[in-house]
C-alpha cells in the first residue's frame, strides 16, 4: 500500500479526474489529508551567510624579470673644496698622464710619488703590481707603464651602472725604473671616485730582490 500512495502523490491530482475523486473521497476520512498541488513562487533570497574562515597562504611565486634601467639624472652641484694637503685622487683624469693616487693606505720606504703618480724602483727584484678601477658614466681605458711602455691594458664599457676594471702583473725591475697607471684612449677616463663609498685603488710589492743585490732590502 504504500508504493501505491508515492505514486498517487507524485503525479498531479489535476491530471487524472478518476484519482483526484478517489483521492478526495479516501483521505477526507482521516486527518490530515494529504493535498497534492503544484509548487510555489520561489521565495526571496535570505541573508547572506557569516564569512568563512581564512585559507593558508599560498605558495610565493617565482620572481618577476628585472626592470629596464632609469635615466641617469642630471648632475649634482660641486662639492667645497677640500683642505690643502689632503686633496683625494679626482674623478676623470686627463689622458696620458700618469694618474696621481693621492691618497695613501700604505708606502713602505716611499718609493711611490704621490706628486708624480709614479712608482720609482729603489730595490732592484720581482715585482707584483694590481689595480682595481672603479668607473662610472663614461667607458675605462686604462694601462700600466713601465718606463713609458704598457705592460697590460684594460678596457671596461659603461653599462649605466658602477663596474670595477681590474688588472695584475709581474715585472722585474731595475733601480730607478718607474711604473703607473694612465689613460690609454681618448673621452675613455671613467675612473670614478667618492670618498665616502668607492675607491679605486693601485697597488704594487717586491716579491724577491735581485741575488745580485742581496743588501738591497
Amino acid at each position: 500500500m504504500i508504493p501505491w500512495v508515492l505514486l498517487a502523490c507524485a503525479l498531479p491530482c489535476a491530471a487524472d479526474p478518476l484519482l483526484g475523486a478517489f483521492a478526495r473521497r479516501d483521505f477526507q476520512k482521516g486527518s490530515p489529508q494529504l493535498i497534492c498541488s503544484l509548487p510555489g513562487p520561489q521565495g526571496p533570497p535570505g541573508p547572506p551567510g557569516s564569512p568563512g574562515t581564512s585559507g593558508m597562504v599560498g605558495r610565493m611565486g617565482f620572481p618577476g624579470k628585472d626592470g629596464q634601467d632609469g635615466q641617469d639624472g642630471d648632475q649634482g652641484d660641486s662639492g667645497e673644496e677640500g683642505s690643502p694637503g689632503r686633496t683625494v685622487t679626482k674623478s676623470y683624469p686627463r689622458e696620458r698622464l700618469p694618474i696621481k693616487f693621492d691618497k695613501i693606505l700604505m708606502n713602505e720606504g716611499g718609493h711611490y710619488n704621490t706628486s708624480s703618480g709614479k712608482f720609482v724602483c729603489g730595490v732592484p727584484g720581482i715585482y707584483y703590481f694590481t689595480y682595481d678601477i672603479t668607473l662610472a658614466n663614461k667607458h675605462l681605458a686604462i694601462g700600466l707603464v713601465h718606463n713609458g711602455q704598457y705592460r697590460i691594458r684594460t678596457f671596461d664599457a659603461n653599462t649605466g651602472n658602477h663596474d670595477v676594471a681590474s688588472g695584475s702583473t709581474i715585472l722585474a725591475l731595475k733601480q730607478g725604473d718607474e711604473v703607473w697607471l694612465q689613460i690609454f684612449y681618448s673621452e675613455q677616463n671613467g675612473l670614478f671616485y667618492d670618498p665616502y663609498w668607492t675607491d679605486s685603488l693601485f697597488t704594487g710589492f717586491l716579491i724577491y730582490a735581485d741575488q745580485d743585490n742581496p743588501n738591497g732590502v
